[in-house]
């Protein structure tokens, strides 16, 4: 899917996409999910986002063979770290209406060759931490390579649970100990988001 983002870089007003699989089993794993993909993009404005969905040729190809397509539109609060030298997010002014509000929070690493191992026997006491915490609506392993570019997207009821998972979760702060003490990425990003909307059409087929 990685290669698929040469389909869409030629539309007016988009500034960042990603073409993406998704881990299957609950979400972080190495037997990826081959019914379900991921498709992020970064806009310079609405308009330009609405008229892609609605007149891009391959978007609405991969649209026609979708049996469901869920749709979550997001600004960004807080980012740092780079996803390819790149900096996509615009960090955004945070103000009091979004502390009871649903935030998203996209991670996203590319992981050294030396670390691999140690990474892939992290992540199942991850996923398992990440699926019992409290506040959590919704959480899915997406990247571009297998194995190497790897990201990840949750949904949380508020920020005060983003915030008691990322910084009271024994297992959390343990794995991103880890990370740190022994080099696990080349590169990695956090991200934020505010999250405006979040619908999902069913088709029948």
């Amino acid at each position: 899917m990685a290669f698929s983002k040469k389909n869409f870089k030629e539309h007016n007003g988009l500034e960042f996409i990603r073409v993406m699989g998704t881990g299957g089993g609950s979400g972080f794993s190495l037997r990826p999910d081959f019914s379900t993909y991921a498709i992020l993009c970064v806009w310079k404005n609405k308009n330009s986002s609405e008229l892609f969905f609605k007149s891009h040729e391959m978007f609405n190809r991969y649209i026609r063979k979708s049996i469901s397509v869920r749709h979550i539109e997001m600004k960004a609060i807080k980012s740092h770290g780079f996803w390819d030298r790149l900096q996509p997010f615009k960090n955004q002014e945070i103000n009091d209406e979004i502390i009871n509000l649903p935030i998203a929070v996209i991670t996203r690493a590319t992981l050294n060759w030396g670390m691999l191992i140690q990474f892939w026997k992290s992540v199942p006491r991850i996923s398992k931490a990440i699926q019992n915490a409290k506040g959590v609506l919704f959480f899915k392993g997406i990247g571009e390579l297998p194995f190497i570019q790897q990201a990840t997207i949750s949904i949380w009821k508020s920020n005060d649970f983003i915030n008691k998972f990322a910084y009271r979760n024994e297992d959390h702060k343990t794995v991103i100990k880890k990370t740190r003490q022994n080099n696990w990425y080349k590169e990695d990003l956090f991200s934020r988001f505010k999250v405006i909307l979040d619908s999902t059409n069913k088709f029948k087929k």
